[in-house]
């Protein structure tokens, strides 16, 4: 279910990038809500809010770290339903990862579209909306949800210490 969740978010983010270079890279931009938000296109060739520009190989192999922690560590949640949201949060993350590594691979960068012009925030796309999102879950998660005991079993060396222990 984790896998195919991501899978979706990555085409989901995937079309709206087509449709970005599609409609947008010969155009100015377009307004949806005039003075706040606009749609724009841009070629990010690096990180968020455009760090590390043209550092793709470093960026690359980054993002691979990323994605083995966390299929390492999705697979030690457990599939309780006290961890689905922890489960969600690590689904955002993998697919915001896994659409912008697909852009750097294949484009040489990213495709950013989103732009909130009231605020002047810098613009990007929906695996980044992915990657927030998930930020945020998971501040209210560990902050407020979930306690110590819940995440003894996510250590690297749980096994091992409890057995010292003994």
């Amino acid at each position: 279910v984790g896998l195919l969740s991501a899978i979706l978010l990555v085409v989901l983010d995937q079309v709206t990038k087509h449709l970005a270079v599609l409609h947008l890279k010969k155009a100015s931009s377009f307004s949806l809500i005039p003075e706040v938000f606009e749609l724009s296109y841009l070629e990010n060739h690096g990180a968020a809010f455009g760090i590390l520009q043209n550092k793709r190989g470093f960026l690359l192999v980054i993002t691979i770290c990323i994605l083995a922690a966390i299929t390492f560590f999705y697979r030690k949640i457990p599939a309780q339903k006290r961890f689905l949201p922890l489960h969600i949060a690590m689904i955002l993350v993998a697919a915001g990862a896994l659409g912008n590594m697909i852009d750097r691979m294949v484009h040489g960068y990213v495709v950013d579209f989103l732009y909130f012009s009231c605020i002047r925030f810098p613009i990007f796309n929906i695996a980044d909306c992915y990657v927030v999102i998930a930020a945020v879950i998971a501040v209210i998660l560990i902050g407020f949800y979930y306690k110590e005991e819940d995440f003894e079993q996510l250590s690297l060396f749980s096994s091992s210490k409890k057995e010292e222990t003994k």
